[in-house]
């Protein structure tokens, strides 16, 4: 169990990471007819004489529904006011948590928050043309935090998936890279050290489905990408452990792939996607790294 020290520090981290006031996109697209079904894009700011490198953002929250975009647009924000043209992408997620009233699912859906994920990945390219007309699509890297990251991870492994899954490419995704932000990357490690609450296997839709459903969403599982992949975490992490990470990292060194694994010192959780953290800089590095 984390000690009273690191649960203080991870609760001032959250506190300031979200603290900050939501940004509202430049334009909001739909690639569904469901309220969660949208895209909010940030056009780059400053200098827009050449297109921009496109960054994908898939937002954190344990796939649970209190938590959606609105907090991370100041990080898709702090992203455009470096260069970037950004697509936030939302997603159906679980139902609200049982102190809140709710009664279904906690944790995302099953099949609907996959469903949503690989349909906004498929729409992109012909909406961003539509909306976004600074970004340049040939340069695009995903990023995502926590849940999200998992989702991006996943995202870029779908031509990876079992024969039968709905969501399989016959090819892989045209992207620069992936920078997974202290992703869920390893969906069997997480439960096994109870990240976020067991909410992996709710997930995939309870214990009972567990290991069923592991071949159609598990990161871990979906190797090597041939995509270029950076894992950006804190040591201090005590919402995702970075022994999750890491078992990523060695699961793709087995598979033949190299996965770059940055662990920054004295950092935990919520960092990465706070405009005021240092951390923050840190991820943007990495992903115009890949980018440009």
């Amino acid at each position: 169990m984390p000690d009273d020290a690191a649960v203080a520090r991870d609760a001032a981290e959250e506190a300031s990471a979200f603290s900050h006031p939501a940004v509202e996109p430049d334009t909001t697209a739909a690639y569904g007819a469901h309220p969660d079904q949208v895209v909010d894009f940030y056009a780059p700011r400053g200098d827009t004489a050449r297109p921009a490198p496109l960054v994908v953002v898939l937002h954190g929250g344990a796939w649970r529904a209190p938590y959606d975009r609105r907090h991370v647009t100041p990080f898709a924000d702090f992203l455009a006011r470096r260069g970037f043209a950004v697509a936030n992408v939302e997603y159906r997620r679980g139902s609200s948590i049982p102190a809140q009233g709710g009664t279904g699912p906690v944790a995302g859906r099953w099949p609907e928050t996959f469903d949503d994920v690989a349909a906004a990945f498929d729409a992109l390219p012909a909406l961003v043309r539509r909306a976004l007309p600074a970004a340049d699509p040939r340069r695009t890297v995903v990023t995502g935090h926590s849940a999200g990251g998992h989702l991006a991870l996943w995202a870029a492994a779908r031509h990876l998936l079992p024969a039968d899954a709905p969501w399989r490419t016959e090819r892989p995704a045209p992207l620069r890279g992936v920078v997974a932000l202290a992703p869920i990357a390893d969906l069997k490690v997480a439960e096994a050290l109870e990240v976020c609450g067991g909410a992996s296997a709710q997930l995939l839709g309870g214990e009972a489905k567990f290991e069923e459903r592991l071949p159609y969403a598990d990161p871990a599982a979906l190797l090597p990408t041939g995509i270029a992949t950076t894992v950006v975490q804190g040591r201090a992490d005590i919402t995702v452990p970075h022994a999750v990470a890491e078992a990523y990292a060695d699961a793709a060194a087995k598979a033949g792939e190299v996965v770059g694994l940055t662990l920054l010192e004295d950092v935990g959780h919520f960092p990465l996607i706070d405009p005021a953290a240092d951390a923050c800089a840190v991820v943007a590095e990495e992903i115009a790294q890949l980018a440009f």
